[in-house]
């Protein structure tokens, strides 16, 4: 007797729809708690919460390039194209598909979009003279002229002015060539978490989280900005992390790769505080991968940055003093503690999308968890210290990509890969081009 295809076994269930469900309704409570924050006259110092800027509609001709770019990466992944593409060429596809969502976005309310940002006297822009030919010395006077900074620079390391001061260095004058470098450089980290998601669940998996990353509502922040390129060097240090631990590398190949984790952490807390959190996420993988040893090598990395910017004028941990000192002045007495605890959340649920909440749902069935984990307490603890009171959305930027992860795990451990989820996918896609039509972001 044959078997037709009516007795063909089913495949693990799609539980998109359910999961997209389910985020709109955390979505619509973060919502209402933010109107009864406004309504009530709590102290937030944002005329757009849960986000920080202003609220406006706009629309032009050119905003009709982000549903474009969605509708091509949704058809080719409905024709197949996205399973049949080698994996190399997948991921140079992914990186240029994201980096064509992101710089579409931001130019839903004008070309400006892609300048606006840099010319703000609130942001690093207009720190870059400060520096003029003497880099050394603008690092060794950082953080006692802390209070001449922008309001953005305030609360960072130097390496962000920095960059931009080596773009203009290296010929890069021009603030939309800037823009989009800015923007390549932090559309980077989609094929870095590709590469970390591949190794940890197989590629397979990875496949299945491209169209997740390349559409993810957060993109509205990467587009022209120097957290983005925080969050894309992040990643990259994770992915050292993943090659230090990865199957059959021992000896010198593994330490190697582990202080260059460490070296690459260091780099990207030089531009920004929050970022080395992750390095959590790579404690947490070198235990689950019986690997606890590569954590010396890590540290080692890590500080051998911090001593040789040290040794070059800037304190890192005077840094990070001079920041928390600026955040109790300037920030604490005109935000609420309380409200923001809650609002900031509302943020990471808005920000993230759909997949965030399958992610949270499937947490357990995925090797990859030690990435959401870590990522997931650095969160938490920024909500339970207080910390955060306005600009998550930025702030968070280096963890959202990792939060997502379990998004594509099995519906049980060890089960077969779930279908592609393109209910979580469109969802986080309509709510970023909702974003981005209503929201004026200050950076």
């Amino acid at each position: 007797m044959t078997t037709g295809p009516a007795d063909a076994p089913a495949g693990p269930p799609n539980r998109s729809w359910t999961d997209l469900a389910g985020w709109l309704v955390l979505a619509a409570a973060g919502l209402a708690v933010t109107a009864l924050a406004v309504h009530v006259g709590a102290k937030l110092g944002t005329a757009s919460a849960p986000f920080l800027g202003r609220y406006r509609l706009q629309a032009t001709p050119l905003s009709l390039l982000a549903p474009l770019v969605a509708a091509g990466v949704l058809a080719a992944g409905s024709a197949g194209w996205l399973e049949r593409l080698r994996w190399g060429p997948l991921v140079l596809v992914g990186w240029l598909a994201g980096l064509a969502w992101a710089l579409a976005l931001a130019v839903t309310d004008g070309a400006g979009g892609l300048t606006r940002s840099l010319s703000d006297p609130t942001t690093y822009g207009s720190d870059v003279a400060a520096v003029d030919d003497h880099p050394m010395h603008y690092l060794a006077t950082y953080v006692r002229d802390a209070q001449t900074h922008s309001f953005a620079a305030r609360g960072h390391p130097p390496g962000a002015v920095l960059l931009l001061w080596a773009l203009g260095r290296l010929g890069v004058h021009s603030q939309l060539a800037q823009g989009i470098l800015l923007t390549a450089l932090g559309t980077l980290t989609i094929p870095a978490v590709l590469y970390c998601v591949a190794d940890v669940c197989g590629r397979a998996t990875a496949r299945l989280y491209l169209p997740v990353l390349v559409l993810a509502p957060y993109a509205v922040w990467v587009s022209v900005s120097v957290d983005g390129v925080e969050a894309a060097l992040g990643a990259v240090a994770v992915v050292a992390g993943v090659r230090a631990s990865g199957h059959g590398r021992r000896g010198w190949a593994a330490a190697g790769w582990s202080i260059a984790c460490g070296v690459l952490l260091g780099i990207a807390g030089m531009v920004g505080y929050a970022v080395v959190w992750l390095g959590l996420s790579v404690v947490l993988l070198y235990f689950a991968r019986r690997r606890p040893f590569l954590n010396v090598g890590t540290g080692i990395g890590a500080v051998i940055v911090v001593v040789v910017v040290n040794a070059m004028g800037f304190d890192w941990l005077a840094g990070l003093a001079a920041a928390r000192s600026d955040f109790t002045t300037r920030i604490e007495p005109h935000r609420s503690a309380l409200w923001w605890s809650l609002i900031s959340l509302a943020t990471l649920i808005l920000a993230c999308g759909p997949a965030l909440y399958a992610s949270a749902r499937k947490i357990r069935n995925t090797p990859a968890w030690p990435f959401l984990v870590g990522s997931a307490i650095a969160v938490l603890f920024s909500v339970v210290a207080g910390l955060e009171r306005g600009g998550a959305e930025a702030a968070w930027l280096p963890f959202f990509p990792w939060l997502t992860v379990a998004a594509v795990a099995p519906e049980s451990q060890g089960g077969d890969p779930p279908p592609a989820p393109w209910p979580l996918v469109v969802g986080g896609a309509v709510t970023a081009l909702v974003i981005e039509a209503l929201l004026a972001t200050p950076w």
